[in-house]
């Protein structure tokens, strides 16, 4: 058996920037002082006047790329989740959310597999951040084929996306020859009749290992990769509950505020159901390998498989 292809989505970002910068004149780039690390060194080689290094100064860069967008260009500013959403949240909220602006915020190094970098840099918290600045589209990609479809598909949308990648290689799921990204549209990965697992981001990939896992056992487990956050396509969601009862959610993010919360409320209003969130418990990460705080965490597949068996019980 082959080998299973791993990438980081952060170097898918790079990697479609480029394509878009060719495709596109108007694509515009510009970082924060990490473009080695974000990728977009890749687009800054292949289009040295496209790109702007605005140095360690996040808000500024926000509204750079604020001011950028009223010219009919297409902004893409990048830097670590941490920044982007944390530090420069007030620019993202007051200089891109409230006047609509055009900007697209490419956020890598999200989550706790950031790794040895530490909890000071492990955002999991910018899902929640983004979700409360109205009009603000989040997609969260769950591999290479994904992500550089929805960097695509950020710039022909018109409007504010926030962009979550990550910085570990991850196992590719999905199928170029055939995948088809939509903003705002689920994605049916697995039939399943006892209960439904709502993934975003790596996230997906283990629960897909969950589901093999549970299924040696006798469980059906119905599986749906939710890549966009907001919008939310409730109806992919609510139509599997309404079959299998029972719904698990798990992301590389906090249970507060982010996927999990989003799919509570949806069928907190619409279709009262039984649901199990899984991700980081109300705490910081640390520093350590990052497949291995994936496992203390019980992120990964196994963890999840676990966390699913305790909880049915």
């Amino acid at each position: 058996m082959s080998e299973v292809k791993k990438i980081a989505t952060r170097e898918s970002y790079g990697n479609a920037l480029k394509e878009l910068g060719a495709e596109n004149p108007n694509v515009i780039v510009l970082d924060a002082d990490l473009a080695g690390a974000t990728k977009t060194s890749v687009f800054k080689k292949a289009y040295p006047d496209r790109f702007f290094d605005c140095g360690i100064a996040e808000g500024n860069m926000v509204g750079i790329a604020a001011g950028i967008a009223t010219t009919g260009k297409i902004p893409f500013c990048s830097t670590f989740a941490m920044f982007a959403a944390g530090r420069a949240f007030e620019q993202i909220r007051n200089a891109v959310g409230y006047p609509h602006l055009n900007v697209k915020i490419g956020a890598t190094h999200a989550g706790i597999s950031v790794g040895e970098d530490g909890a000071t840099h492990q955002c999991n918290e910018d899902i929640a951040l983004m979700r409360t600045i109205p009009g603000m589209v989040i997609i969260s990609p769950s591999d290479d084929v994904e992500a550089r479809a929805a960097v695509k598909a950020a710039a022909e949308y018109v409007g504010p996306v926030y962009l979550r990648f990550g910085r570990l290689a991850v196992p590719v799921i999905n199928d170029e020859a055939t995948y088809k990204f939509e903003i705002g549209k689920g994605v049916l990965l697995r039939e399943g009749t006892d209960l439904t697992i709502v993934a975003t981001g790596l996230c997906v990939n283990s629960a897909l290992e969950a589901a093999e896992k549970l299924a040696a056992e006798g469980v059906s487990a119905e599986v749906i990769n939710i890549h966009t956050i907001k919008p939310l396509d409730e109806e992919i969601i609510l139509n599997s509950a309404k079959k299998t009862g029972k719904v698990v959610t798990v992301e590389e993010h906090s249970v507060i505020g982010g996927l999990g919360s989003a799919v509570c409320d949806a069928l907190s209003e619409k279709l009262p159901t039984l649901t199990k969130k899984i991700g980081i418990y109300d705490t910081y990460g640390e520093s350590g390998p990052a497949v291995k705080l994936l496992e203390k965490y019980r992120i990964d597949g196994n963890g999840v498989y676990e966390q699913i068996k305790e909880w049915m019980k």
